[in-house]
């Protein structure tokens, strides 16, 4: 009796509860690439944040999309999908403005080359080169583009084909169970450029821990969200995956952090100290 008194009290929690659950979904995704994008923007240097995480979380968002297409799940996995396209290019674009403007009179790497002039588009020698198309892409130059529309493009033609060809294959059940598989593989992968670069440089300068964290948090959350409301195995395996990865990133900070030497403080000489 006394459950059956507190249902106007606890049906309308219940769905406030579940409406924030969604909404930490769709948005807390994006919420660690803030402190990162600050730092970006403040420091005007953004050699420490891999733009291939971008590349990364774009084309594992878009394969989630056209999952949906085959296999309907969840409203708010999918509008988590447009929020991060959103934000990742949005990340792509300030990337490039700093580095175009650190690399200002260096030899332009355009994607098309449709936006290069005489002045800017020279190589070392002083000639102009040739044309870059689609097809004519240098893969020592692949996401190191110089211009955001390049990168732009780059997302919009892989949309396409990758649509086209989730068009043609809707039918096939073991085309779309491998769609979804490679679109949350793909997400699962998202730290290991960050973990490489770490790697690399010996060195976290320049990443966010904070962003880290949050990747770390918001991936347990999602993990847990994914096995409580009964998402595709996909989602869960590779939601385990992801942590793991995360905890690697935090286990490299703490590591190169202890071995970074520390600063010594010379001791000054009074007679010294009254020159100065």
């Amino acid at each position: 009796m006394e459950a059956e008194g507190l249902d106007w009290l606890l049906v309308p929690l219940q769905r406030l509860a579940s409406w924030a659950a969604a909404g930490a979904m769709v948005f807390g995704g994006v919420v660690p690439y803030i402190p990162q994008y600050r730092d970006i923007r403040r420091s005007q240097n953004a050699d420490g944040f891999s733009t291939h995480v971008c590349l990364v979380l774009l084309v594992a968002n878009i394969l989630r999309i056209l999952f949906w297409f085959g296999r309907h799940f969840e409203s708010p996995l999918l509008w988590q999908s447009v929020v991060m396209i959103l934000a990742m290019l949005l990340m792509l674009r300030l990337c490039t403005e700093v580095h175009a403007a650190g690399e200002l009179g260096l030899k332009r790497r355009a994607f098309s080359g449709g936006d290069c002039t005489v002045a800017d588009c020279k190589d070392e020698a002083g000639r102009t080169p040739l044309r870059r198309a689609l097809l004519d892409l240098d893969p020592q130059h692949f996401w190191r583009w110089s211009s955001f529309w390049d990168y732009v493009q780059c997302v919009v033609a892989f949309t396409g084909v990758a649509g086209y060809v989730t068009y043609l294959s809707l039918d096939s059940v073991l085309f779309v169970e491998t769609l979804g598989f490679l679109a949350v593989l793909t997400e699962a992968m998202l730290g290991v450029p960050q973990l490489y670069r770490n790697h690399q440089n010996r060195s976290t300068e320049g990443m966010s821990i904070k962003m880290v964290v949050m990747w770390t948090s918001g991936d347990t959350f999602k993990t847990a969200y994914f096995l409580l409301n009964g998402a595709p195995l996909q989602f869960s395996v590779c939601g385990l995956l992801q942590v793991l990865v995360d905890l690697a990133i935090l286990g490299q900070a703490y590591t190169f952090a202890r071995q970074s030497p520390k600063p010594t403080l010379h001791a000054v000489h009074p007679a010294s100290a009254k020159a100065l």
